[in-house]
């Protein structure tokens, strides 16, 4: 079970890894509508992921309580190891792309935050009070 847990939960990463790499590739175009539509699929694949995590931790857990004097690398077969660490190389790539497309929508974020304040005229607290805008394209009156 644990090597059938291993794998899905493998194939999870992967499919994060792909569709994260698209959002990456879409955002550069400005294709949000399609990330948006994305979203609910990386939910899913996230609510699986750890669901097959949860049960590896018992697997691996059940193995231990069954053998309490050996360690854990000695009670699991190569092929889990081998699995164990292809699970850890995806989980770092997925954790690489997602800081990489962090810093891109943030910077998309601060663009379109910008726009917005020289476009629609906002006054400014600071601790002097309030102060008008330095500049806009629009001047509203209300």
């Amino acid at each position: 079970m644990l090597h059938s847990y291993l794998k899905g939960a493998i194939s999870d990463l992967s499919s994060l890894i792909e569709l994260t790499c698209s959002d990456i590739d879409d955002i550069k175009v400005a294709h949000h509508e399609i990330i948006f539509s994305r979203n609910h699929k990386k939910q899913e694949l996230i609510k699986a992921f750890e669901s097959k995590k949860t049960l590896i931790d018992q697997e691996m857990l059940h193995l231990k309580n069954q053998f309490p004097n050996k360690p854990l690398n000695d009670l699991i077969d190569a092929t889990s190891s081998e699995l164990l660490g292809a699970m850890k190389k995806n989980l770092q790539e997925l954790k690489e792309l997602n800081a990489n497309y962090a810093r891109i929508v943030f910077a998309v974020s601060e663009f379109y935050s910008s726009l917005i304040q020289k476009i629609i005229p906002h006054e400014i607290c600071d601790y002097k009070g309030n102060r008008p805008p330095e500049s806009s394209f629009l001047k509203i009156q209300a």
